[in-house]
């Protein structure tokens, strides 16, 4: 059995192929599922960083335009009746949803303070879709390298089981093992990196928007 065990280790050692793809296949199970995990984290981190580059970029040119146009209106009951109807950019849905409820007051006392209460509701409202999968890219960044280093830790120490169980010492018998385990921790960096700057920026970018929101508020507001 050990005469067989140490062929294989030998067998390691002599496979000089050092591709990602054939680290992967000679991973053991452990090791696998780390780098499919986190191969699958990067993939949808990567997704979510495009959407939300995307998001931001259109939702700030909307907003210009929307307010724009809205500030050159003749009054905010005007502009809500030209509207149309799948208005999606975030400004507008604030005003939209504030002027419904506006419309929809029967009393005009305290009338201020309800709409105040009622914008800031609203805004909180528009930015929790904004900041949706924040929270996913936070993981990512902060646990993507653990599972890397667990990925590795397994690697090394199926390493020095292929040491025992070979009585050989020669770094070519343990190498194959340590390469696959030092691709697990690289996959757990190349996840995180792109997801914890990914998340500052738009986390940055959520609360500029959410700044503008609250500068529209109290300048619409102004004039009800």
């Amino acid at each position: 059995m050990e005469a067989d065990i140490t062929s294989q280790a030998v067998g390691l050692a002599s496979n000089t192929d050092f591709s990602l793809w054939s680290l992967f296949l000679r991973a053991d199970f452990i090791v696998k599922s780390v780098i499919l995990m986190l191969i699958g984290c990067s993939i949808y981190s990567w997704a979510v960083i495009i959407e939300k580059f995307r998001l931001f970029k259109k939702i700030n040119l909307e907003s210009e335009e929307f307010e724009e146009k809205f500030w050159k209106s003749k009054s905010a009951e005007t502009f809500y009746n030209s509207l149309p109807a799948d208005v999606e950019n975030p400004t507008a849905l604030l005003f939209k949803d504030t002027m419904q409820s506006l419309l929809k007051a029967k009393s005009k006392t305290n009338l201020n303070e309800r709409m105040t209460s009622i914008l800031e509701v609203n805004i909180e409202k528009q930015i929790s879709k904004i900041d949706k999968g924040f929270t996913f890219l936070a993981t990512v960044g902060s646990t993507a390298p653990f599972i890397g280093l667990f990925g590795t830790v397994w690697g090394i120490m199926n390493s020095f089981q292929s040491i025992a169980i070979s009585r050989n010492t020669s770094l070519a018998i343990v190498a194959p093992g340590i390469a696959e385990a030092l691709f697990a921790t690289a996959l757990g960096l190349l996840a995180a990196i792109p997801a914890v700057v990914a998340y500052n920026k738009f986390n940055n970018d959520s609360k500029k928007y959410s700044q503008r929101l609250e500068n529209f508020s109290k300048r619409f507001l102004s004039i009800i």
